[in-house]
C-alpha cells in the first residue's frame, strides 16, 4: 500500500517514518528545496542560521523514531544540555537566569522575590499535574470524536484549564518580572498568555522533566539525521515540488495532484501543510464537512514573526545561548499584536546566539545571531516593504543600547523574514507563525482533527492540528495518526 505525506516539517517527517514502519511505501513531498519545513538552514558569508526551531525539549520523541528501525538517535545527533535554559533581560537592566538545576532556579527567584520561592514550587507541581494529563495521556490521543473530549472535561476542570496561562501564573507568583518570565511559554507555540488555556502550562514541567537541549550543528543536524534515516528506509523524497490539491474520488483521498499537473496516487494521504491552507486551497469546499468549514471560517490565527539573522565581526561572550529580551510593556504589547493588529514602536525579542555552544555557526572570532520579534500576522494592514527595514533598524538600536554594545559597527551579513515570507515560502495562511492560535476553542476536539471529518484516508499532522505547535506538539501529532492508520495490508 502507498502513502503520500504533504510537507516535510518535523510532523511530516515523523509521519513518514511511522507509516514506513507500518509497511507503507511512502512518498514525502515538500515545496522547499531542503527537508525540515520551517526548520530550514541558512548559510550567509560563513555564518549559519537555523531558520526555525532552535531547541530540543523532548528528545525522547526523536529517539522513538529511530527506535522504530532498531537505531539510536544518539548515534546520529549530539545533544548538549543548556545552562541556563533562558536568560531574561528586563527593561530596567535586571536579568533572570532560568533553568539548569532546580536549586539554581530557586536561588535566582530568591534574588528577585523571596516570597515567590514557595509559589514557584507550587506552580511547578501544578504544571506536573497538567503534564500528567495533557501530555502523558492526551498528546497522542486522537480527538476526532466528541466523546473523547467530553470524557476529559472533569480532568480539565480539576486542573483549572478554564484559566489562562497568565491567570495560572499570577495565582502562584507576586513578582511582575517572574510572572512575565513564567507566562511566556504560549508565545513559543503562537499564543497570547492572556488568552491561551493554562493547559499549555505543562511546558514548565516538560522542560524540568526532560531539560532544554541544543543539537550540535543546530536543528539542521537533526533534520539531516532524520533525512538519512528516511533514505535508509527507502522513503521517496520529492523536494522543490508543490502539491496543488488532494485527489479525492467519492469522498476518499486517492493521492495528490502536483502544480505541474502530475498525479501521484496513494491509498493514504497525510498533510503536514498548514491545516488552514489544506482546507482553504487543497481540499474543495464541496468535500468538506460543515464542522470543517465552520472551523475555517471562524479560525483565530497565531501572531506573525519578524525574524532577523546576522553575524558579528566580534564575539559577545557574556551573552547567553538564549535571551528573552523583554520590553517595558507586556500585556499592552501583546494586545497590540494579537487584538489591535498594530505594529508598535516597542517590542520584546527572543535572541539566539548558537555560537555560545557551537562555534561552528560562525567564522573564528565571530558570532551568529537569530532574533525573533512577535508581530501581527497579515490580517493587519502593515506595509512590510516599508516597515521591515524600519523594524530592523529599531531592533539593532535596542540591542546595541542594551546587550550587544557596538552592534552597528560589527553587524554583518544580515537579512530578515517577515510574515509575508511565511505566507509565500510555507503557505501559512495570513503568514501566521504557528497556524491557528492555541486558545481553548481551538484545542483538542475543537482544533482541526487529525482524521479528516469528511474525506476518508486523509489525515493531518503539524501545528494546526492536535495537539498543537512546537516541536514536541508536531511530533506527537504523528503519534496520533499512528494510532489511527492501520498497518499496510
Amino acid at each position: 500500500m502507498k502513502a503520500i505525506v504533504i510537507g516535510a516539517g518535523f510532523g511530516g517527517i515523523a509521519a513518514a517514518l511511522r507509516l514506513r514502519a507500518k509497511g507503507y511505501a511512502v512518498t514525502l513531498i515538500d515545496r522547499c528545496a531542503a527537508l525540515g519545513g520551517r526548520a530550514q538552514v541558512y548559510e550567509r558569508e560563513g555564518f549559519r542560521h537555523d531558520a526555525g526551531p532552535t531547541v530540543i525539549t523532548a528528545p525522547f520523541l526523536f529517539e522513538e523514531l529511530f527506535t522504530l528501525f532498531g537505531e539510536r538517535f544518539a548515534d546520529h545527533v549530539k545533544l548538549v544540555p543548556l545552562t541556563p535554559w533562558y536568560r531574561f533581560q528586563f527593561a530596567d537592566g535586571d536579568t533572570f537566569d532560568y533553568g539548569g538545576t532546580l536549586e539554581a532556579t530557586l536561588a535566582e527567584i530568591d534574588r528577585i522575590e523571596p516570597r515567590d520561592r514557595a509559589g514557584y514550587l507550587a506552580l511547578l507541581e501544578h504544571s506536573r499535574r497538567i503534564y500528567d494529563i495533557g501530555f502523558t495521556q492526551l498528546s497522542a490521543q486522537p480527538f476526532h470524536r466528541l466523546g473523547t473530549m467530553l470524557r476529559q472535561v472533569p480532568h480539565l476542570l480539576g486542573l483549572r484549564n478554564y484559566e489562562t496561562v497568565w491567570q495560572m501564573v499570577s495565582r502562584h507568583l507576586v513578582s511582575d518580572k517572574l510572572r512575565r518570565a513564567f507566562s511566556i511559554q504560549p508565545l513559543l507555540v503562537g499564543g497570547n498568555p492572556f488568552d491561551t488555556t493554562s493547559i499549555y502550562g505543562l511546558i514548565h514541567f516538560l522542560e524540568r522533566a526532560h531539560g532544554v537541549h541544543f543539537a550540535m550543528g543546530g536543528t539542521g543536524a537533526v533534520t539531516q539525521a532524520l533525512g538519512g534515516l528516511m533514505e535508509r528506509q527507502g522513503i521517496e523524497l520529492r523536494l522543490s515540488t508543490t502539491v496543488e490539491r488532494v485527489r479525492i474520488e467519492q469522498g476518499v483521498a486517492r493521492g495528490v495532484v502536483l502544480a505541474d499537473g502530475t498525479v501521484v496516487e496513494a491509498d493514504v494521504v497525510v498533510s503536514d501543510a498548514d491545516a488552514a491552507h489544506l482546507y482553504r486551497d487543497l481540499v474543495p469546499r464541496a468535500e468538506q464537512a460543515l464542522a470543517t468549514r465552520v472551523k475555517l471560517s471562524q479560525a483565530h490565527y497565531s501572531m506573525g514573526l519578524f525574524v532577523m539573522y546576522f553575524g558579528t565581526t566580534r564575539t559577545y561572550p557574556d551573552v547567553a545561548h538564549h535571551t528573552i529580551w523583554m520590553g517595558e510593556r507586556y500585556r499592552e504589547l501583546l494586545n497590540d499584536i494579537f487584538h489591535r493588529q498594530k505594529l508598535s514602536e516597542d517590542f520584546s525579542l527572543y535572541v539566539h546566539r548558537p555560537t555560545a555552544t557551537d562555534p561552528s555557526f560562525a567564522p573564528a572570532g565571530q558570532d551568529s545571531f537569530y532574533v525573533l520579534c512577535p508581530v501581527p500576522n497579515l490580517q493587519a494592514d502593515i506595509d512590510w516593504a516599508t516597515e521591515g527595514p524600519r523594524l530592523r533598524d529599531r531592533i539593532v538600536d535596542a540591542l546595541e543600547r542594551t546587550m550587544l554594545p557596538g552592534l552597528k559597527a560589527t553587524i554583518t551579513a544580515d537579512f530578515y523574514k517577515t510574515p509575508e515570507d511565511f505566507r509565500d515560502e510555507y503557505r501559512s495562511v495570513h503568514g501566521a507563525g504557528f497556524s491557528v492560535a492555541p486558545v481553548f476553542r481551538q484545542s483538542a476536539w475543537f482544533r482541526f482533527h487529525n482524521k479528516s471529518e469528511s474525506v476518508r484516508n486523509l489525515y493531518l499532522v503539524g501545528a494546526g492540528t492536535h495537539p498543537g505547535a512546537g516541536v514536541p506538539g508536531v511530533l506527537c501529532s504523528a503519534k496520533v495518526i499512528d494510532a489511527l492508520i492501520p498497518v499496510a495490508s
